[in-house]
C-alpha cells in the first residue's frame, strides 16, 4: 500500500512517500480503507522525535493519528462492525499510521462516522474531539454554570472544545487573534479575548477550568485566572507524575517527567489550583457519545484546507509554518463512496 513514512527522526526531510506492507490484522481488528486523514501538531512532534521517550516508534513508521474511511475486512472476534461500514477513529497511540491507504484498528477504538459529515469533515474530528471530551468531561467534570477558559479558540482543539463546553452548560471564554474573533463568537464563546490587543490574565478571573493547548508562558499565566480549587489542563506539556504512572514509565522516565513539571505544579499549589497534563487516548465509546451532538449540529467541524494524498508533505509543512486560518488541515486519500 502507499503511505507516507518517517525514515528518520528530525524534520520534514525524514518523511517520504513509499510502499509499505498491508497491515496485519488481529481477531478484534477492523481493516479500514482510509478516505481522509487530518494533520495534528502531534504528528510534527512525533516526526521530530519530541516524544521518543514515551512513544518510541521504530523507523520506518507511518505517520498520522486521525482517519475516516470504510471497513473492508473484519477480524473473527469483531462484533461491532461489518464490511462496508463508514467509520472514523483515532487509532491507539501504539498503532498510528493514518497517512496510508489502509490501517488495522482495534474495534474498541472505532465508531460509525457521523451521517451528516463528509469523509473530510469526519477525519478532522477524532483526536481533537476526544481531547476536548477527555479534558472537559472526564478530567474536569464541567458542570452547568461553571466558567471555562479555552485557549487558542480557532485551533483544532479549541474550535471543538468551545462547542462542547457550551453543550455542558458552561460559560466559555477563549483567546484568539483579531481575524478569528467573529468565528469564536459564532462557535459559542461568551467572552473572546483578542490576544493581540489584550492580555487575558488582566481581564479574566475566577475560572473553574482552563484548557491550554499552547503551554509555556500561556500555561504559567493561566494559573493566575483560576479560582482556588480549580484546574488547569495542559495538552502541550509539561507531562506530570500522574501521566508517568498512567503510562507505566520506568523509574528514570518518571523522575524526568516529575522534574519537567515541578515548577508548574509548585506554582499551581501556590495558587491553590491543580495542574493536570492530558495525553488523549483512543476511544470508540467516547466518539459514539460525541456523534449525536455532531449529527444534531451542536458540534460542527471547522476545516481550513484539504490537501491531496500526494501533497502530504506540503500539508505537514503548512501546519508546521503556522497560519492565521482557523480549523484543521485534512488529507484526502481516496474518493468517498457515493452518497457519503
Amino acid at each position: 500500500m502507499r503511505a507516507f513514512i518517517v525514515e528518520r527522526y528530525g524534520d520534514q526531510a525524514g518523511v517520504r512517500a513509499g510502499e509499505m506492507p498491508d497491515p496485519q490484522m488481529g481477531a478484534d481488528d477492523v481493516l479500514i480503507q482510509i478516505h481522509a486523514a487530518s494533520v495534528n501538531p502531534l504528528d510534527l512532534k512525533i516526526r521530530d522525535g519530541d516524544f521518543k521517550a514515551f512513544l518510541p516508534y521504530r523507523t520506518p513508521f507511518i505517520l498520522g493519528n486521525d482517519l475516516s474511511g470504510v471497513v473492508v475486512k473484519v477480524g473473527v472476534a469483531v462484533t461491532r462492525f461489518a464490511v462496508g461500514d463508514e467509520v472514523y477513529a483515532r487509532p491507539d497511540k501504539d498503532r498510528i499510521g493514518t497517512f496510508a491507504e489502509l490501517i488495522a484498528v482495534h474495534q474498541d477504538d472505532v465508531a460509525i462516522k457521523p451521517a451528516t459529515l463528509t469523509m473530510e469533515e469526519a477525519a478532522s474530528l477524532p483526536l481533537v474531539a476526544l481531547t476536548a471530551w477527555q479534558a472537559l468531561v472526564e478530567r474536569a467534570d464541567v458542570q452547568p454554570g461553571q466558567k471555562v477558559l479555552i485557549h487558542a479558540g480557532s485551533g483544532g482543539v479549541g474550535t471543538i472544545a468551545i462547542q462542547l463546553a457550551k453543550q455542558l452548560g458552561a460559560s466559555v471564554a477563549t483567546t484568539t487573534s483579531t481575524a478569528n474573533v467573529d468565528l469564536a463568537k459564532a462557535l459559542g464563546a461568551d467572552v473572546v479575548v483578542d490576544y493581540k490587543k489584550q492580555a487575558f490574565e488582566t481581564v479574566l478571573q475566577d475560572y473553574d477550568v482552563v484548557l491550554d493547548p499552547l503551554g509555556g508562558k500561556t500555561l504559567e499565566k493561566s494559573l493566575q485566572v483560576v479560582k482556588p480549587g480549580g484546574m488547569v489542563i495542559g495538552i502541550a506539556g509539561p507531562p506530570d507524575p500522574a501521566f508517568a504512572r498512567e503510562l507505566g514509565a520506568n523509574p528514570i522516565l518518571r523522575l524526568a517527567m516529575s522534574a519537567l513539571s515541578f515548577r508548574t505544579r509548585r506554582r499551581a499549589r501556590r495558587h491553590h489550583v491543580t495542574y493536570s497534563f492530558l495525553f488523549m487516548k483512543a476511544s470508540g465509546d467516547q466518539l459514539r457519545e460525541l456523534t449525536p451532538l455532531i449529527d444534531a449540529g451542536q458540534i460542527r467541524p471547522v476545516v481550513d484546507r484539504v490537501f491531496s494524498f500526494e501533497s502530504t508533505r506540503e500539508a505537514l509543512e503548512y501546519v508546521e509554518k503556522g497560519r492565521t486560518k482557523p480549523g484543521k488541515v485534512v488529507i484526502k486519500i481516496a474518493e468517498a463512496p457515493p452518497g457519503s
